[in-house]
């Protein structure tokens, strides 16, 4: 397939941007002007003043001299290039790659995008009635190359379309401004009586060359298609990237469901076929009235299975609000992992991390909950309880060493143990009782102690004996008396919690 380009040139973009601010603007004649040299010149002008002979770089005093009621508004340094990006992040919607071409132009690679609007005619009325609708006067043209689309907007007067693999035909009859070359060129080529491109298209490269130098022939290459022009877009394109244009604006959490699932049948298919899954995915729906609103799932193995991952972005199909309808759903998967192919087996053993159910489980309670409050511990190398274990960084990671098993293990350890006052016999007996956050814990039966010694390389401090008790109501603790047993003062801690 070839390539397809869209240029897009907005003839007042300041101006007309001014005048859906100011609609009283759009009766008047008037320019934007900036101070040079203890001059106001005149940068951009509206349609009214252009037609009557106001152009850029004139005077503001000249022009006034013209028009009498002729308006002056201050420019605004750099407003032009943001208008030109905000308005390219508006078209992608219309196609996956939008680039600048400054000062006042858009440069769109459609290719495989006109076939959803019933064709290249459809697809670039629609472009251009949005962009008009808006209040903006806009002209486009579509090409193979960049430069011929280009050529084509500014100075065609035939066709805004070039047929493919017409591109030379086309640019024949146009002056040679419209290979976007530098002022000075065009002027040496008018002075030696060349004032279009079919008049040395066909001279000697060497020799234009010679008198008009590299630029010349570079840009006439990229404008007919023999040498590549890269187009550096707005943003950058995701490797794993479906759209999803729709005829009619979809306003029902129905039709957005349906949307995804058809995004994720694509993906995943595709995912599937290169050995992939998903880690992290985001959709993106374009509206009506130009806002995008995004949602992102993340999965803890990845995963090219459709039902799955529709089923955590149906979690959060309430957070779309599509006010007067979604034109556009794209899908992005910006994170994928290779995927393990699934062991078939008589007998599927003790179910572990590995069990795709698992995974599934844990994917669908971090859409609900979110991912920050789910956790996998690993053991580490440590004897002082509250530094035997670690965050893991994934699902997939190992532990460095087995968990011990010889001893029991409160499901839950607090960060930091907390004071209790306890009455226990002496010198090693278990607490009979024990007062924690003003309650008053009654021992029905205790183990240990376990006495646990302080990592001497690391701190300096007293040895713990834990004890594992159970209160009357059958709640079991983890309990420690801090250092060896003394008349005087005994301090205890309750460090955690059994299920």
């Amino acid at each position: 397939m070839s390539k397809r380009f869209v240029s897009i040139w907005f003839r007042h973009l300041l101006t007309d941007w001014l005048t859906i601010r100011r609609p009283e603007l759009a009766q008047i004649a008037f320019v934007v002007g900036t101070p040079d040299h203890g001059r106001l010149v005149i940068t951009a002008t509206n349609l009214i003043a252009e037609r009557q002979g106001i152009k850029p770089g004139m005077v503001a005093a000249d022009a006034k001299a013209l028009i009498p009621g002729l308006e002056v508004i201050d420019d605004i340094p750099g407003k032009n290039m943001k208008l030109l990006k905000a308005i390219g992040e508006w078209c992608i919607r219309y196609a996956p790659i939008v680039g600048l071409q400054a000062p006042d132009g858009l440069i769109m690679d459609v290719s495989g995008c006109a076939h959803l609007w019933g064709g290249e005619k459809e697809y670039l009325r629609e472009l251009l009635n949005r962009l008009k609708s808006k209040g903006y006067d806009v002209r486009a043209a579509m090409a193979d190359t960049v430069g011929a689309a280009w050529a084509n907007a500014r100075y065609g007067k035939i066709s805004p379309i070039i047929e493919p693999c017409s591109q030379r035909h086309a640019l024949l009859q146009l002056p040679p401004s419209a290979l976007r070359l530098e002022p000075a060129t065009v002027v040496k080529l008018q002075k030696l009586g060349l004032r279009t491109i079919e008049s040395f298209i066909n001279m000697q490269r060497s020799a234009l060359r010679r008198r008009f130098g590299k630029e010349l022939l570079t840009r006439l290459d990229q404008a007919l298609g023999l040498e590549q022009e890269p187009i550096q877009s707005l943003q950058p394109l995701e490797p794993y990237v479906e759209r999803l244009p729709c005829l009619e604006p979809i306003r029902t959490a129905t039709g957005i469901s349906i949307a995804i699932q058809r995004l994720l049948e694509t993906t995943c298919g595709r995912l599937q076929q290169e050995g992939l899954g998903l880690r992290t995915g985001v959709l993106k729906c374009y509206r009506v009235d130009g806002k995008v609103i995004q949602i992102q799932i993340g999965t803890h193995q990845a995963s090219h299975h459709a039902v799955h991952l529709f089923k955590l972005f149906e979690l959060k199909i309430s957070w779309i609000e599509p006010a007067l309808g979604i034109e556009l759903f794209i899908l992005e998967v910006p994170k994928v992992e290779e995927v393990s192919p699934l062991q078939e087996a008589l007998w599927t053993g003790t179910p572990n991390l590995e069990t795709h159910a698992l995974t599934e489980l844990l994917d669908r309670l971090a859409g609900k909950v979110g991912a920050d409050k789910i956790h996998r511990y690993l053991p580490v190398a440590h004897y002082w309880p509250e530094r035997a274990i670690k965050l893991a960084t994934s699902i997939q990671e190992k532990p460095a060493i087995p968990w011990r098993n010889d001893r029991p293990r409160p499901m839950q350890v607090l960060a930091r143990p907390e004071p209790i006052d306890v009455a226990a016999p002496v010198p090693d007996y278990p607490p009979m009782l024990f007062i924690y956050k003003g309650k008053t814990h009654y021992i029905k039966k205790s183990d240990g102690p376990e006495r646990i010694e302080r990592e001497w390389w690391l701190d300096q401090g007293a040895h713990r004996d834990y004890y594992y008790v159970e209160d009357e109501n059958g709640q079991r603790y983890w309990l420690f008396r801090s250092g060896h047993y003394s008349e005087q003062q005994s301090q205890w801690f309750i460090h955690g919690f059994f299920a």
